[in-house]
């Protein structure tokens, strides 16, 4: 159980660390290596949600990350399974200027229109 919980954290610090490097690349003028880090990012994400809820649980414990991309990234794969938790950081960073607030306002309009699916319901686990 408890490799199975460090398992799941390195996933987590694997998803901060591509989203920040992928931040970082776009800010550089990068895209090649954004998109890369994007890539993986997904393909981590996908990891965290192969382990049903406790992965998503790992995920959630970057909503409090100090990079704010990081944060608003993890709130974003988060907005089903942790809707109240996940609003409050998106709405936190939308006030402010910038990418992650442009972004954070985008997924929050795609959440409220129902087109959002980064986390279908029917993909959940135990």
């Amino acid at each position: 159980m408890e490799s199975q919980v460090r398992q799941l954290e390195e996933l987590a610090e694997k998803f901060a660390h591509h989203t920040a490097e992928q931040t970082d690349a776009i800010f550089r003028g990068d895209a090649r290596t954004g998109n890369r880090h994007a890539k993986q990012r997904i393909a981590t994400f996908k990891k965290l949600r192969a382990h049903g809820n406790a992965g998503r649980d790992a995920l959630a414990m970057l909503l409090t990350h100090p990079r704010m991309d990081v944060r608003g990234m993890a709130a974003v794969y988060l907005l089903r399974y942790r809707t109240a938790e996940a609003k409050a950081v998106l709405l936190e960073i939308a006030k402010g200027e910038g990418l992650a607030a442009f972004e954070a306002s985008e997924a929050l309009k795609r959440w409220e229109e129902g087109t959002w699916a980064l986390d279908p319901t029917e993909d959940v686990a135990g």
